[in-house]
């Protein structure tokens, strides 16, 4: 029996996606794919899925946010990266923007309006709650991360040195490959395997969530709060991070 395992990334409308065999390193592929559904229903069904999109949602915000959201922007204080604040359930399914600045202002304290950048990333966070909550078993095999978080773990709890956008997009790509190529991914998946219709940012950030996906199925990864927290609906509230510690043998 073959234990399939994934990373998937937000990608312009779609999902970029790398799946890997865990038991057979040399049978891997990636894709653009429309639906989450269609990584976790193809012909590998994988075990485990790491995601770059919140799991579990707040009915009300107080206190800086999530747990989980909390925790990893702690872990990266002092880096380049930020972690947003996920917007209230009604706020990330609401009808409109207008709409959801005004839930999200509604049940928040202090209140507070998602950005129009976050309003336009919430169609992700629905197409995963939804099923989530529509197919409550999927909840032991999709899991959520932080493509920053993997790859301050990955590069031994250091910021790295170069953004994966803007001034210095070539080496800070470059830098996040070599991460992906120490922590074991087959060198043609990270340097050559980049599906068509997918940015290059977005090809490695689903990566580092195959190495999340690794290493909870391994039983190494670390979770951000530890023990998770729960929302509502009893979605975990938890962005899991790799070990750092580089390739074991599977």
């Amino acid at each position: 029996m073959t234990r399939w395992i994934a990373g998937l990334d937000g990608c312009r409308g779609a999902w970029a996606g790398a799946l890997l065999d865990l038991d057979d390193p040399s049978r891997y592929r990636a894709g653009r794919f429309a639906r989450v559904s269609d990584i976790l229903d193809g012909p590998e069904s994988p075990v485990c899925v790491g995601i770059d999109v919140p799991i579990g949602l707040p009915d009300r915000v107080e206190g800086g946010g999530r747990v989980a959201d909390r925790a990893a922007r702690a872990y990266l204080a002092g880096g380049r990266s930020s972690v947003f604040p996920v917007p209230p359930r009604a706020a990330v399914h609401a009808g409109s923007y207008e709409e959801a600045k005004a839930l999200s202002r509604a049940a928040s304290v202090p209140p507070f309006a998602p950005s129009i950048q976050c309003w336009n990333i919430t169609r992700y966070i629905r197409e995963v709650d939804d099923l989530l909550l529509a197919r409550p078993p999927l909840r032991e095999r999709v899991h959520e991360v932080h493509p920053e978080v993997a790859f301050r773990r990955l590069n031994g709890d250091r910021p790295l040195a170069s953004a994966k956008k803007g001034p210095g997009r070539r080496e800070g790509l470059e830098e996040r490959r070599a991460l992906l190529r120490w922590a074991g991914l087959p060198a043609m998946l990270v340097d050559a395997g980049r599906p068509a219709g997918v940015g290059a940012d977005d090809h490695l950030d689903a990566l580092a969530a195959l190495v999340v996906a690794r290493d909870i199925v391994l039983g190494r990864a670390i979770p951000m709060p530890d023990p998770p927290g729960r929302d509502r609906h009893g979605l975990p509230v938890v962005i899991w991070a790799p070990a750092g510690e580089g390739p074991i043998p599977c």
